[in-house]
């Protein structure tokens, strides 16, 4: 891009231009360090091979409505070699937040940034990278992290991350970090909703105030009910040592999730049990609220440098849905695409990164309606059989169009609400046209989807219970959870086709939103169906967030029948997740550990037809994830870090639970990809 180009993108961005100088200089602006005047810090986001975006926030107090500050780049963390300066104004309309675009950098290299106010107080240093060019071919590394709750636990992980990097050899750095959502968690509680101030083994925080907050879920949660609202969480989280610390250090690209806009919403609707609320409003809040305080390549219609240029738009009813599932109200029309978060980055010869947003433009979960609820009466396994979990999502279009007129589980039946409703889908049509084809297209060796939701199916196997525990009623297989990708399976194959069919090799999914580390292989369909896997999938525990087993410990009691499925202390020993052999080995072998604790007991009885897509579970695993690629490897690590309830006292994060690697060479077309699995520090457990 030449300097025009360059203006151009950056006001498209909201952005002020820095431009690289012609001669290297010591810094000038007098900065010394006032942090408690940048209490948010610094962050750069979506770095690509000549520019990067850098963020801070500034705030006044003393009435003004702007500001301007000044940013320096440097090649050095002395600042003794800037190479690019820019005025860039602060406002109170974008809540005293600044974006710059810093062009004519270099690629694959290494700068320092500040930010200095008119009187030369200062904002910390911050650091980040530019990714190599195109034709780069040196190996690439990078994070991947979801879920991160500061009321509820700390960030441990990220300080492992920085004490890991800071002493890794330079050519083996994270070059970003992949935050695939829940940056923020909108739903908190106030101390009258939390009992005994505890959840699960939690001691809960309130760092958080909405002043125009709402309590939803039967008064169990506060959540926003404005734009300054989304902005308190932004300010509280930012203020955590460790979010602030790694965002200081790395270039972050994230994507959002459900979270950063409401808890089980969707376009513009919210749903908290009672029903469908149009909130329009409070998605064009939530959207304008992220970009103030995500550095990253979106463009929101009408962006200056000032403001966001939210639309006008009021809380209206969202009754009528095109064939794809879209709301046709204007005002949801609106408040969704007031920000377009879907994009795709290159780093060097490598990496193609899609990112997609899971939120935004999905169809109503099926699973999710009041008509399904007769079949489950009574019901205590809380299991949905496969083939109804398929008939759900696939509509009209399941079994090539001919799906059947009700909907049964065991000897109950409702009629098939279904089956004049087209096909489930997570991206909605304008994003999966884009998708497929930047996929097609793609160049990098590595083609990585990275989304919120995990892929692999929640497949378990009820038929093989026996008698004494429940009673499934046939032979199907069923599935543990629906709502994410795992029970999308149309609009999934037909994803994973477009691979297969276009020949596409080094195809791998990294996701989140699970509260778990898995790893596996990304197929459409599991046996008795053919199992074609076209690529690899990977989902990383939270960072913080209470994740499944611990919810068990607390919520599982110890004489129900069905404990040994999730938990088991055999011999009297410690709590150990038998929820991994479930998942991963079937019924029979979760059973078995619970009676003995002997895994090799445990693995004879597995059922290898339930979970070939599956080479690691671990549904209790905190901490993060790395992809390192080249030309012929690609290489996945899990970092489980002990669960994090109370921040490290230390520089290195705590001590691990285990790393466990995942190496994958690059598969020609026609070929299955091959998944080796190595545990290098620690003890996975009943995860493997």
């Amino acid at each position: 891009m030449d300097r025009r180009q360059f203006l151009k993108l950056s006001a498209a961005l909201g952005a002020t231009l820095a431009w690289g100088c012609a001669s290297v200089q010591p810094s000038s602006s007098g900065w010394r360090e006032r942090r408690d005047l940048y209490p948010q810090g610094v962050a750069s986001g979506d770095p690509d091979f000549n520019s990067a975006l850098l963020w801070t926030r500034r705030p006044y107090t003393d009435g003004r409505d702007g500001a301007t500050l000044l940013v320096e780049v440097a090649e050095d963390p002395a600042f003794t070699r800037v190479v690019a300066t820019a005025s860039a104004r602060v406002q109170a309309a974008s809540d005293w937040t600044s974006r710059v675009l810093v062009a004519d950098l270099q690629p694959a290299r290494e700068y320092w940034y500040r930010f200095v106010d008119e009187e030369g107080n200062g904002s910390r240093i911050g650091r980040t990278l530019t990714s190599p060019a195109h034709d780069d071919a040196r190996p690439a590394r990078f994070a991947f992290v979801s879920c991160q709750n500061i009321c509820e636990g700390a960030q441990n992980a990220y300080r492992k991350m920085i004490f890991e990097d800071e002493r890794a050899a330079p050519g083996e750095r994270i070059g970003f970090v992949l935050h695939l959502g829940d940056f923020i968690y909108e739903v908190v509680q106030v101390p009258s909703q939390v009992k005994n101030g505890h959840r699960y083994d939690r001691v809960i925080t309130f760092p958080i105030t909405f002043e125009h907050g709402k309590a939803v879920a039967k008064n169990r949660f506060t959540v926003p009910g404005s734009l300054d609202d989304y902005r308190a969480l932004y300010h509280a989280y930012l203020q955590d040592p460790d979010i602030q610390d790694a965002r200081a250090r790395f270039p972050f690209v994230a994507m959002w999730d459900n979270h950063e806009f409401s808890w089980q919403g969707w376009q513009s609707i919210q749903e908290f049990g009672a029903g469908l609320e149009p909130a329009q409003t409070l998605k064009v809040a939530a959207n304008q609220a992220w970009f103030e305080y995500q550095p990253a390549r979106v463009s929101p219609p009408g962006a200056s440098l000032d403001t966001f240029a939210a639309p006008h738009v009021v809380d209206a009813p969202v009754t009528t849905f095109d064939d794809d599932g879209l709301g046709q109200e204007p005002n949801n029309l609106a408040a969704i695409d007031s920000l377009i978060a879907y994009r795709a980055l290159r780093w060097g010869r490598h990496i193609d990164l899609l990112l997609t947003d899971q939120r935004s433009f999905r169809s109503r979960d099926p699973g999710s309606r009041d008509e399904i609820n007769p079949l489950f009466e009574g019901d205590t396994l809380g299991f949905v059989p496969e083939t109804l979990a398929r008939q759900l999502d696939g509509g009209r279009d399941y079994a090539d169009g001919h799906p059947p007129a009700t909907l049964s589980f065991g000897d109950k039946h409702i009629p098939n609400y279904r089956a004049k409703e087209a096909a489930q889908t997570m991206l909605g049509a304008k994003q999966k046209t884009w998708f497929l084809e930047r996929l097609r297209s793609a160049q990098g060796t590595w083609k990585i989807w990275g989304n919120s939701l995990g892929t692999p199916d929640w497949r378990v196997d009820p038929q093989h219970l026996p008698p004494t525990l429940a009673k499934w009623p046939n032979e199907d297989f069923a599935v543990m959870a629906t709502g994410d990708w795992g029970a999308t399976y149309h609009e999934r194959a037909e994803i994973f086709d477009t691979v297969r069919d276009a020949g596409i090799t080094g195809f791998a999914i990294v996701s989140g939103d699970r509260h778990s580390f898995w790893a596996g292989y990304a197929a459409k369909a599991l046996p008795p169906a053919a199992f074609e896997p076209v690529g690899v999938t990977f989902v990383t525990g939270s960072i913080s967030a209470p994740g499944t087993v611990e919810a068990n410990e607390h919520n599982v009691k110890q004489d129900d029948p069905l404990r040994p499925l999730y938990l088991a202390s055999p011999g009297g020993g410690p709590s150990q997740a038998t929820i991994n052999l479930l998942l991963r080995h079937g019924v029979r072998s979760a059973l078995e550990y619970a009676k003995r604790g002997d895994r090799t007991k445990a693995y004879a009885v597995r059922n290898p037809d339930m979970a070939p897509h599956l080479a690691f579970v671990d549904m209790g695993g905190h901490g993060y994830s790395t992809v390192r690629v080249d030309a012929t490897t690609m290489v996945t690590e899990f970092v489980c870090i002990p669960r994090p309830i109370a921040r490290s006292p230390g520089t290195d994060g705590g001590p691990l639970r285990y790393r466990v690697r995942h190496e994958i060479a690059l598969w020609q077309a026609g070929e299955r990809p091959q998944m080796r699995q190595s545990v290098v520090e620690g003890d996975a457990g009943l995860s493997v």
